[in-house]
């Protein structure tokens, strides 16, 4: 029997966001070896998520769930589809909501909140013959898909990154979802490590190493002149090392007064880490550029000389792919599976976190030996375009989502379930 592959659906908590460019990338590619995706999303993005032509186009084609679900008629008429159509599926996966709920009662409202919204994912997945569910992390947006799929029969997998649902694994109940995911994408060989250990040795083999990617044509522009300019790109928050930042540039500036720091994104600490530049003295040589288009990054990129990225956790950062592909070599830290990407002295260096001694001693030495810079550049771009280039990637995940992504006509398995 010939098996034809309906339409694979791609579920975030929030899509299209701007700091979440690469699964945008995806979504292309995928799309790029003729499977049909469509996008679906929690929650809205906000208005400075939408940077450009691409994030707009991308927001007119996805299916909100939330607001959907604030339609009572239409989480009422949803939920009586799922019921009558599938009524072992419905109570399973209502079953499986009380069983994984985290402890306490507020915890299980918001388990019965992601029931409420699976109902309506499920209506409408099908809807449009959707063959396979795909999710990124394994946060709340994956606990919807697992109820989504038992309450429906359609399979799912997700895009396993890190490292905020390993502090918290028995909450998001990643034994849980391994088992019943069909497969798991993992981004690195140490977010497979982690996930391994929380994961039942029977299901390790569903754990593939997918790495996310970036397109390397996109920066392959002009550089300008080499000079002392440091960027930044990421979330303003603690957790990406900012503060620290901000002090070693400080230390550095009485040497080098020609040094700039551009800081481009946006977060919550954006106030006070201007504050903190100001009340050292150094607001003159530190700008803030806010959230901007993937082409406005690679601009940037284009006339960086060092790109500095000082997190505490990560997960494996694609604006260090970035970077690299743009010929910059990066200081970074020595954490989580960044070492499979950036080869301390070959294409940049790696520091310990939260070590600002270590990092003003790298950044001084990068700023005395810029001849080294250009080697090093050459280097990166060739380790992300043989490593962790987005079109032999996503080739190697639709694979895997062909496999399980079937016409609801030819899933035997979904007939089962009914």
């Amino acid at each position: 029997m010939t098996v034809s592959h309906g339409p694979i659906a791609y579920l975030t908590s929030e899509y299209p966001k701007v700091s979440h460019t690469f699964i945008q990338r995806e979504v292309e590619g995928v799309r790029a070896t003729g499977l049909e995706v469509i996008t679906c999303s929690i929650r809205k993005p906000r208005p400075a998520d939408l940077t450009g032509p691409e994030e707009e186009a991308a927001y007119d084609d996805t299916f909100y769930l939330l607001k959907t679900a604030k339609n009572p008629i239409r989480l009422i008429s949803d939920h009586m589809k799922a019921l009558t159509t599938a009524p072992r599926g419905y109570f399973r996966a209502l079953w499986l909501a009380f069983r994984t709920a985290p402890p306490g009662a507020k915890a299980l409202l918001w388990q019965l909140f992601y029931f409420a919204e699976a109902a309506v994912l499920v209506g409408h997945l099908k809807s449009k013959g959707a063959g396979h569910l795909h999710t990124h992390f394994a946060n709340s947006g994956c606990s919807v898909a697992m109820l989504a799929s038992e309450m429906s029969g359609i399979s799912f997998s997700f895009t396993m990154h890190g490292p905020d649902e390993f502090f918290e694994a028995e909450r998001w109940r990643l034994d849980e979802k391994v088992a019943r995911a069909q497969f798991v994408s993992c981004i690195s060989h140490f977010c497979r490590s982690q996930l391994m250990l929380f994961a039942g040795q029977a299901h390790w083999s569903k754990l593939h190493i997918i790495h996310c990617g970036i397109d390397p044509e996109r920066y392959d522009r002009p550089r300008s002149s080499p000079g002392k300019n440091l960027l930044f790109v990421g979330r303003l928050s603690g957790v990406k090392g900012a503060p620290i930042l901000l002090d070693a540039i400080a230390i550095l500036i009485p040497k080098h007064p020609e040094l700039q720091l551009t800081f481009v994104g946006d977060g919550p600490e954006r106030p006070a880490l201007e504050a903190q530049a100001s009340e050292a003295g150094i607001d003159a040589h530190v700008s803030f550029a806010g959230f901007q288009s993937q082409d406005v990054v690679a601009d940037y990129l284009s006339r960086t000389d060092i790109f500095v990225l000082p997190s505490f956790a990560e997960g494996l950062p694609v604006v260090l792919m970035e970077a690299l592909a743009s010929q910059v070599p990066v200081v970074t830290t020595h954490i989580a599976g960044v070492s499979e990407l950036v080869e301390d002295g070959v294409n940049g260096y790696l520091i310990p976190p939260s070590d600002i001694k270590s990092l003003v001693n790298c950044l001084e030495g990068m700023l005395l030996n810029t001849t080294a810079h250009a080697k090093m550049g050459v280097a990166g771009r060739a380790k992300v375009s043989n490593e962790f280039n987005i079109k032999t990637e996503t080739i190697r995940l639709a694979e895997l989502l062909k496999i399980y992504s079937k016409t609801p006509q030819d899933s035997s398995a979904q007939k089962q379930h009914q």
